[in-house]
């Protein structure tokens, strides 16, 4: 069974920014990215079927046993068994969503291909279907999805010990740590929930931990650091002061003191000193946040939402981000004040004003921010980037000569 996971144009479109430079799968929540998960699952690798300017980073393959699977399903046991249930030609739908399609050897060349062929022979799906259809569906299901990944990856392996003496642990039988992992002096709580250390990482003196939580391969949680329980942080990430129900991509920092709840970052963000996200109202209204589909604001539904963060967005020290903010693919926010809660990519300055942040630049600060985690800026990341520039110019009403 070869899983191609695609990305359904509606749910994509819910979820830019983040999704701008990525595939829908490749979004992360709990502890592994969707498309992780199902290699879990399935044992097999995956690849994805993406927007064009996407696909040649996120390569497709197809053989003559080809399964199509929407990139934002989450996987079960329950559900693999329903996929595998389908016949040649068949597609399991929940509701109006399309699910999955048993493409197998047929001509299949686009996302459109497989909604048409998909819609004349269709099962409905018996088993329960989660899925991340909004950005906010991220945090909100990130502590059980914490859970479940937990259960996946540790079953039949031995968690390294603890040995540092002046480590705190409650729910030791729901702590996991990989190999190279240091640990010193900290709290360790998983009362509540798992607690997830990936390879090499550091937890630094002072911190504390509060399960469901978990930290990627080579990450560290800084000197004192407050984790608060639902949060997922991703590999080669520095990650400190206060965090709650969030969940942070890849190699992104927010190192330093600050309080960030109810939010999502991209890869390659930095969150200056002091930073800090509101994710409740004064008025405890349900919060809107911008909508890229809608192209306006959209009721979230949730009394409890912060920062939604596309990729290689950076912020100044002491930043104050409103409730409800969500800002764009390389972005550049500082100064005084509260900045609109929508930041369109490519905008430079606060709540005095924004001007364009320029592509040429936005490469320069790329590739010396990739370069320090020895990872090359390739002409693919240059492709991506300008075309999120070209895409997202209708939003920069301040210039509109770029």
């Amino acid at each position: 069974m070869n899983i191609i996971l695609f990305c359904d144009p509606v749910i994509r479109q819910n979820l830019l920014p983040l999704t701008f430079t990525r595939p829908v799968s490749e979004i992360r929540v709990g502890i592994l990215t969707i498309s992780e998960k199902w290699e879990q699952y399935a044992g097999a690798t995956v690849s994805f079927m993406t927007e064009p300017y996407l696909q040649e980073k996120y390569t497709l393959r197809q053989t003559h046993e080809n399964i199509y699977v929407n990139g934002a399903l989450l996987p079960s046991t329950p559900m693999l068994e329903e996929i595998k249930k389908l016949k040649l030609g068949e597609a399991l739908y929940f509701g109006d969503t399309l699910l999955a399609f048993n493409g197998d050897n047929l001509q299949v060349h686009s996302i459109a291909d497989i909604i048409e062929t998909s819609s004349s022979s269709r099962q409905d799906c018996a088993v329960e279907c989660h899925m991340i259809r909004d950005l906010w569906d991220i945090f909100l299901q990130n502590g059980q999805q914490i859970r479940n990944d937990y259960k996946v990856i540790t079953a039949e392996r031995t968690s390294q010990p603890i040995n540092d003496k002046y480590t705190m642990v409650y729910g030791e039988e729901n702590i996991f740590i990989e190999e190279g992992v240091s640990i010193k002096a900290a709290i360790l709580n998983a009362e509540n929930g798992p607690i997830y250390i990936g390879k090499n990482a550091q937890v630094h003196e002072g911190a504390i931990i509060k399960g469901p939580f978990a930290l990627g391969e080579g990450s560290n949680v800084n000197v004192g650091g407050k984790m608060r329980g639902d949060v997922s942080i991703g590999p080669f990430c520095k990650v400190g002061g206060e965090v709650a129900a969030s969940v942070i991509f890849g190699y992104t920092n927010k190192g330093h003191e600050g309080y960030l709840g109810n939010s999502v970052l991209g890869e390659w963000c930095n969150i200056g000193a002091d930073t800090n996200t509101s994710n409740l109202k004064n008025n405890y209204a349900e919060v809107k946040i911008w909508n890229y589909a809608k192209g306006g604001f959209k009721n979230t539904g949730q009394q409890f939402c912060g920062l939604i963060m596309g990729d290689h967005s950076k912020c100044g020290i002491n930043t104050m981000f409103n409730t409800g903010t969500v800002v764009g693919v390389s972005a550049n926010i500082f100064g005084p004040g509260f900045p609109r809660n929508f930041i369109p990519s490519f905008s430079w300055g606060g709540s005095a004003g924004f001007e364009t942040f320029s592509i040429r630049k936005a490469y320069e600060v790329a590739e010396k921010v990739m370069e320090r985690r020895s990872i090359k800026f390739t002409d693919e990341d240059k492709a991506i980037l300008q075309q999120v520039f070209d895409e997202t110019q209708q939003y920069r009403v301040w210039d509109r000569k770029v």
